[in-house]
């Protein structure tokens, strides 16, 4: 699909604009196009090709035209006008965490910074050192920016990976011959991003399913093709790998494959502790294969119920499955429905009415409108006197349309002296209170978000590190002390589910049920094609090993209402 190469186009153009000054609006209608065409599930040429573009939020007539016309070409004049106007490397810059437009702006023009390695140099001369506002901390963050861009080099977003790798498997589903399929590797596993891509194959005749997946359409260049293994760059530059293996031998290969390494080593501990081996081909006594046909035989073997691929990190899971104690954890149908949703009233671009006919769609039960309160009128905060408009407008829905009921919230700001952006009474009014911090990243975090879950109308600390994953470190924030609070006063901690957060992470997770908090999931869906994260959030939950009973919204409506009204 073009989706993301062209959102990444889009991107680059708003970063150049901004670094040269254009208009904000300017700068932001690519922006927003971006996002949109990052998350959107339907192929952008189906939309294209049917003459439907105009109909994706955020795509006005100037930005159709330019994917009209890189789809009919293969080039956007737009985009080659504006890359060519500034230095090479530039963009690599430009994806710096503290390196923002205005910075570099600054370091551009005095100090000549063209590339990395200028920047770098500027640093380790000191030279950074002598321009305005470039204070120690401020060096120290750009610092931490290089690091992190440097250790995210490679890796692909577990929301670019997963969308991709489930159409190559629908396709391979089709293929004659083939008996079974499953992603491996990370991806199995749900990492937040991943490395290549692995899939697994058993069936009939392996050169001849070799021979159908290197000729998809998405595929841009042939690695290698050979009886079992087949390996090929698609749009983007991912590599995906494919190997055909015997069907008496897909569980063991599903295993080894699908890792992590550390969790192998630990199995393969166990099998010697047995006289046993254990590889990708099967489990053997000696010469003897006694499993491997699933992964069930393989755990089985080594006297362990089947672990979920989630929760192989060799992070203790071993020793739990050992003591027969391994936790149920979340399923993606056990969520009755999504907290954490933007409308129309807000930066949203979905009506409240367009969100529950697509919540209805889901099988949801219900869905939390929390839009942004009135400080936040960079991403259209909703006035007082249209939150209110909103409630009515919620109630109305709610009379009119059945099976699914459409909650009133918020996602109130949290000040920098840690007061909320709403009025008590207001906030009393509203069935779900999602409190965040939005600016002010190292001003008192920890304590506002404590002074916030401490008003008793409080709900939920939406995405509490406030990470960015590969681009932004994140709040100054104590999380422990957050943890112990939220579990003091019964508030809720989001996962926000969106693939650019995915914060609360794993570990986080579990160290929060651990000390006794409640989460719940958000997708912080901005427009519909963004729902479907809701299954991002439940990987991560997954990962932390959380059970239904942990995850709030898995709860029926009506004890979910009673749990936040206990709150208060």
């Amino acid at each position: 699909m073009k989706n993301r190469t062209i959102a990444s186009m889009f991107e680059e153009i708003a970063d150049i604009l901004e670094f040269q000054g254009e208009l904000s609006f300017k700068v932001n209608a690519y922006r927003k196009a971006a996002r949109v065409l990052s998350d959107l599930r339907e192929d952008i040429e189906l939309n294209w090709e049917n003459g439907k573009l105009r109909s994706i939020p955020g795509i006005g007539v100037a930005l159709a035209k330019k994917i009209d016309e890189y789809l009919k070409t293969g080039r956007m004049s737009k985009y080659e006008e504006v890359t060519k106007s500034v230095p090479d490397g530039f963009m690599e810059l430009m994806s710096i965490q503290g390196l923002g437009p205005k910075t570099l702006a600054l370091v551009h023009k005095e100090l000549g910074v063209k590339n990395l390695e200028d920047l770098k140099k500027t640093i380790d001369s000191r030279a950074l050192e002598s321009l305005p506002g470039m204070g120690a901390k401020k060096i120290e963050n750009i610092l931490r920016g290089i690091e992190l861009r440097s250790a995210s080099l490679g890796r692909i977003p577990l929301g670019v990976a997963l969308p991709l790798v489930e159409s190559i498997v629908e396709q391979l589903k089709r293929v004659k011959g083939v008996l079974d399929i499953t992603p491996a590797g990370s991806l199995r596993r749900m990492r937040e991003n991943i490395g290549d891509i692995d899939i697994l194959a058993t069936g009939r005749k392996g050169k001849d399913i070799i021979d159908h997946f290197i000729r998809f359409d998405l595929v841009e260049e042939v690695l290698a093709a050979g009886e079992t293994k087949g390996s090929v760059i698609v749009e983007g530059g991912i590599q995906v790998d494919l190997r055909v293996v015997k069907p008496d031998s897909f569980g063991a290969a599903m295993q080894y494959f699908t890792g992590s390494k550390d969790h192998n080593v630990r199995l393969r501990g166990l099998a010697r502790e047995r006289g046993l081996k254990v590889n990708e081909y099967g489990v053997f006594q000696g010469e003897k294969k006694i499993g491997g046909k699933t992964e069930e035989e393989v755990y089985a073997a080594l006297g362990l119920p089947w672990i979920p691929p989630e929760m192989r990190e060799d992070r203790g899971e071993v020793e739990v499955a050992l003591s027969d104690h391994l936790p149920k954890l979340v399923e993606y149908q056990e969520v009755r429905g999504d907290l954490h949703v933007h409308s129309s009233y807000s930066d949203g671009s979905a009506s409240l009415e367009e969100i529950a006919v697509r919540a209805r769609e889901m099988g949801y039960e219900y869905v939390a409108l929390c839009d942004h309160s009135e400080s936040v009128f960079y991403a259209g905060g909703v006035s007082q006197q249209k939150l209110v408009e909103k409630i009515e407008e919620i109630e109305a829905i709610n009379k009119r349309i059945s099976c699914v009921t459409l909650l009133s919230g918020i996602e109130v700001d949290i000040k920098t002296d840690g007061h909320l952006d709403c009025p008590d009474e207001l906030l009393e009014k509203l069935d779900v209170v999602v409190a965040a911090i939005h600016s002010g990243f190292k001003k008192n975090v920890t304590e506002r978000m404590i002074k916030a879950m401490e008003n008793p109308h409080v709900d939920s600390i939406a995405h509490p590190t406030g990470r960015l994953i590969s681009s932004r470190e994140g709040y100054d924030v104590n999380l422990d002390a957050v943890m112990r609070t939220a579990a003091e006063t019964g508030t809720v901690l989001e996962i926000n589910a969106h693939s650019e957060r995915l914060d609360l992470d794993d570990v986080s997770c579990r160290k929060a049920k651990e000390m006794g908090a409640r989460l719940a999931i958000g997708t912080d869906a901005h427009h519909l094609d963004q729902l479907w994260m809701m299954r991002l959030g439940v990987a991560v939950a997954r990962r932390g090993w959380l059970g239904r009973e942990d995850v709030i919204n898995t709860y029926p409506l009506k004890k979910l209402l009673k749990y936040f009204g206990n709150t208060r």
